[in-house]
């Protein structure tokens, strides 16, 4: 809402943001290079499921969302592979450590779901929010 009061009158404002959930854990985004370690020593050798959120406010102030999931699995890492990323920088303020439209792509075994989900804006549903509020 704060973006959205500085476009003009007839502009769209989008937000989203990314989680990661493995198990019970909700990772955000990796602020230091030592918490994307932690990510990735979790997310490696197992699923996570990726959860994004967007919304999307027209210029006559409704406002439509909706949250995306997408399950999202890690081949097992070796400590050169992990060590390579991390150095990479990569992973700097990314939800779980890491950029699936990056490097990263090469540790993903299994997706299901929407990969622009994953990547930080689920393009498919954020489209028909759009249209929805009368984008043309």
């Amino acid at each position: 809402m704060a973006v959205a009061k500085l476009l003009p009158a007839e502009g769209f404002a989008i937000a989203a943001d990314t989680v990661v959930a493995a198990g019970a854990r909700i990772l955000g985004k990796a602020e230091t290079a030592a918490q994307a370690r932690k990510c990735l020593e979790l997310l490696a050798g197992r699923r996570h499921r990726v959860y994004t959120a967007v919304a999307v406010r027209a210029p006559d102030g409704r406002v439509a969302s909706r949250a995306v999931m997408s399950a999202v699995g890690f081949a097992r890492l070796d400590a050169g592979q992990m060590a390579d990323y991390l150095a990479s920088g990569e992973w700097q303020g990314k939800a779980g450590g890491y950029a699936i439209q990056g490097r990263a792509a090469a540790f993903v075994d299994f997706i299901s779901g929407s990969y622009s989900g994953v990547v930080g804006l689920p393009l498919y549903e954020t489209s028909a929010l759009l249209r929805g509020l009368g984008w043309r």
